[in-house]
């Protein structure tokens, strides 16, 4: 048996500390689902701003907050802004780890959803076990987006009270915020 990612949370930003809550990390319900993490499932977490790294669980906070909330403890870890990941693992045998489709969500800075991919483990020509990561809604390999701190819903509103067109404004992240 290998222990294995199994579900990830990557770049979603800290929105608040709770050091007398009794413990855990409070997520939106609606980003677990896509993720396929559930409540009280413990999960690593990595603070890439400080590079603390703890073991806690899941508590699921209000749908659509997209909240992210260290509890008692790891409270101590963070300050509302740092930017995590959250990882769920699980064992299995190497012969299986062709079956598995991990998900992988990636976060805009205000932690709007930015991609869902899936980690990919095949046979290639080069080894037994080889590595790739994939845009399952665009079937094909991923191109991975990577964002400093562009806030996306400050940028519509931005264009939109300068009378740009909900086409216009589309056109123009297309352009020039997406790879």
């Amino acid at each position: 048996m290998v222990n294995v990612i199994r579900a990830k949370l990557h770049g979603l930003r800290v929105t608040g500390a709770d050091l007398h809550y009794h413990g855990s990390i409070t997520l939106d319900p609606e980003h677990c689902d896509q993720a396929g993490l559930y409540p009280t499932e413990f999960v690593d977490v990595w603070n890439k701003n400080t590079g603390a790294r703890l073991s806690t669980y899941v508590i699921f906070g209000e749908a659509g907050s997209r909240c992210c909330i260290l509890n008692g403890a790891a409270a101590r870890t963070c300050q509302v802004g740092d930017e995590l990941i959250i990882a769920a693992s699980g064992n299995v045998a190497p012969k299986d780890l062709y079956d598995l489709s991990p998900k992988i969500v990636t976060f805009m800075p205000d932690n709007e959803v930015d991609q869902v991919l899936e980690y990919e483990v095949f046979k290639s020509e080069q080894r037994p076990f080889d590595f790739r990561i994939v845009d399952k809604s665009a079937h094909k390999q991923a191109s991975i987006h990577n964002y400093a701190d562009v806030n996306l819903r400050a940028i519509r509103g931005e264009l939109k009270a300068r009378e740009f067109s909900d086409t216009d404004i589309d056109e123009f992240i297309t352009k020039y915020l997406t790879r």
